[in-house]
């Protein structure tokens, strides 16, 4: 069973979420929060596999949420899904930055919601890299900081060759096929990059792909 918090202030939206997640066979929602404190606070008793967080709401928005159960050991294994009416929402960036595995904008079809909550709970990126990768371009043509190349300091050619493709867009399969490896190979690769970046997954990747100058915006 996938447990579910959801956090949003506009009650009839958290109802129609928390409505359609009960229906499924296979998900909880086992708490809702209308405000960010409150969702950091839940998510501290409850420790849900989910988080559905929207990125505007008072006293603690969604970004410093997300931050806040993203930097708590207790919640290392919580996956941060992000609530936002635009998809090109600065906030969204932030939060993807401070720990989120993605974002969903609210009129995404019902189905694609709850394919959403479980694909993220059994471990996978919730959006493609090439979706992630637009939204990261868009702000990082904004960025005024120059890239961080530092950041990369641990990984080997090979493994920044790796992460390049993941920023690409390229699944696990197609950077095989680009480098003349096996699958199996390719996903240890992506695995070392994220545990050496300390990186909780694939989106992060992307954003500091382009926060370090691996790519940059406008590539592919």
């Amino acid at each position: 069973m996938i447990r579910v918090l959801v956090a949003d202030d506009q009650a009839l939206v958290r109802a129609g979420f928390v409505a359609l997640l009960d229906a499924q066979d296979d998900i909880e929602v086992v708490g809702e929060a209308d405000n960010g404190e409150s969702a950091v606070r839940t998510a501290r008793r409850l420790v849900p596999d989910v988080i559905l967080m929207d990125v505007r709401m008072p006293i603690l928005d969604g970004l410093g949420a997300t931050r806040m159960i993203v930097e708590d050991p207790v919640l290392t294994a919580v996956k941060v899904i992000v609530l936002t009416t635009f998809e090109l929402d600065e906030y969204v960036f932030e939060a993807m930055r401070a720990g989120a595995t993605g974002f969903l904008v609210k009129h995404t079809e019902p189905a694609e919601l709850v394919r959403a909550v479980r694909v993220v709970a059994g471990g996978d990126a919730l959006l493609s890299p090439s979706v992630t990768r637009r939204l990261v371009a868009e702000f990082a043509t904004r960025a005024k900081q120059p890239p961080n190349a530092g950041l990369l300091a641990e990984l080997t050619d090979r493994e920044r060759e790796v992460m390049a493709l993941v920023a690409e867009g390229l699944t696990n399969a197609e950077i095989a096929e680009r480098l003349f490896m096996s699958p199996a190979t390719a996903r240890t690769h992506v695995g070392r990059i994220l545990m050496k970046l300390n990186a909780r997954d694939r989106t992060q990747l992307v954003v500091m792909a382009y926060e370090s100058g691996v790519v940059r915006p406008g590539w592919g």
